[in-house]
């Protein structure tokens, strides 16, 4: 059967293949941190404290995991997009006609609700440095948010803003983290030999990780910036290790922080949905400045956050009107944060639980696409313009979709009783 010809509009516009080499490290630079700070959000800050408290330090393996997962997903997110120069709706959409629009669907209604948490987390990290309201406090975060999107160079802004929140996360962690003195030496041990093995906490933490939007994020800024087709995948491939990276150097600190603290014998609180388990492992670890420290990391997480979460699912707009130029993508952003922020403003559930939920709403919406992809690449050769898929590369494609649809079967009772009143 001839297959769907491959329309003009389904196949974003890149620069020229002369871009210069500042250009394309920019392009690069920027989908590396856009999609590592992304995957270390206020849900996953939330989740690893949570986790740490209930398994100490057996939790490593599953940041291990993570990571892993975390690698084929996005060596093979990456690479397709690249090599196809298309968005992952119009991917879908060739491999199965319609698919793209149920992808897009699901990921920005995930990603509305991850901003919901996002601006939440805002609110938790104003709260902590300030004692500010929190609702007053994710107002400001996403107030802030939309200025960036509103102005006339809305995509340096965001790379710059991106930028300075990571480092400024990364130097606060690692402070906790020496100021705690956790036991590295059993926490290493455990990363490979775990005394125990809790398949529900890996589960949810690769929702928060690498689930929904995050897994575009970083393809999608690539394809923005014209970087992609076979010329640019040695660097793209380059990029995409460098982002597993810091992701993975972020997590693992930031659960050494934590680790600290309760192999210290402090009890973290987890009784109540409105508990704060990660400001209380920061405030144990350092006292009023582990607060005050604990205030700017979530602040920095929540805005990096907000920022990828809205830019990535509104990328997912183009499925529906194929011609959108950067300044209607840049209002409906600003629509999508507005939207997110009067939700917030809405509703009960603490942000806490909010963060939670997210990540393991978001763990759903990872083996849909994941899996389109995987069928995009066998099914759909012609795509690729002739590049050999790697052989690896596809196998543990689909061995980690298997698995991904698993977990998610597993985790859908659990997931959604977060949102059930606390008893």
């Amino acid at each position: 059967m001839e297959q769907p010809a491959i329309s003009s509009t389904d196949i974003a516009p890149a620069k020229p293949p002369g871009m210069s080499v500042k250009s394309r490290r920019s392009a690069l630079m920027a989908a590396i941190f856009l999609m590592s700070m992304s995957a270390v959000g206020p849900g996953f800050i939330t989740q690893t404290a949570t986790f740490t408290a209930k398994l100490g330090a057996a939790f490593a393996f599953g940041i291990l995991v993570s990571i892993l997962i975390d690698f084929v997903v996005q060596a093979n997110i990456w690479r397709i997009v690249t090599i196809t120069k298309m968005r992952a709706s119009d991917i879908a959409n060739a491999a199965i006609p319609g698919s793209g629009y149920l992808l897009a669907v699901l990921v920005i209604i995930g990603g509305l609700f991850f901003n919901v948490g996002n601006i939440g987390g805002a609110g938790l990290g104003f709260n902590a440095m300030i004692d500010l309201d929190p609702k007053i406090g994710g107002l400001i975060g996403a107030v802030a948010a939309i200025g960036i999107f509103i102005s006339r160079r809305a995509g340096v802004a965001m790379d710059r803003v991106v930028y300075v929140a990571a480092f400024i996360k990364l130097a606060l962690i690692l402070y906790a983290t020496i100021v705690s003195g956790p036991p590295l030496a059993e926490a290493l041990r455990q990363t490979v030999l775990p005394d125990v093995i809790d398949f529900a906490t890996i589960t949810t933490i690769v929702g928060g990780t690498v689930g929904g939007y995050i897994t575009y994020a970083g393809a999608h800024r690539l394809l923005d910036k014209g970087t992609v087709g076979v010329e640019n995948l040695a660097a793209v491939n380059r990029a995409a290790l460098s982002g597993i990276a810091i992701t993975g150097v972020l997590r693992y600190i930031l659960f050494l922080a934590v680790l600290g603290v309760v192999a210290s014998g402090v009890v973290i609180d987890l009784s109540g949905k409105g508990a704060n388990p990660a400001g209380q492992a920061f405030h144990a670890a350092a006292g009023d400045i582990g607060l005050r420290l604990f205030g700017a990391v979530f602040l920095a997480s929540a805005m990096t956050s907000i920022i990828g979460a809205a830019y990535t699912s509104v990328s997912f707009l183009t499925a529906f009107k194929k011609d959108m130029t950067e300044r209607q993508r840049n209002f409906a952003t600003v629509g999508f944060i507005a939207i997110s922020l009067i939700a917030y403003m809405l509703i009960t559930t603490p942000p806490a639980a909010m963060l939670v939920f997210v990540g393991g709403l978001n763990g759903l919406v990872l083996p849909v696409g994941l899996s389109i992809f995987m069928y995009a690449v066998w099914a759909r050769p012609d795509l690729l313009g002739g590049y050999h898929y790697p052989r690896w590369l596809l196998v543990l494609g689909v061995l980690t979709c298997v698995l991904t649809w698993y977990m998610g079967y597993k985790s859908i009772g659990p997931i959604f009783a977060l949102l059930s009143p606390a008893t």
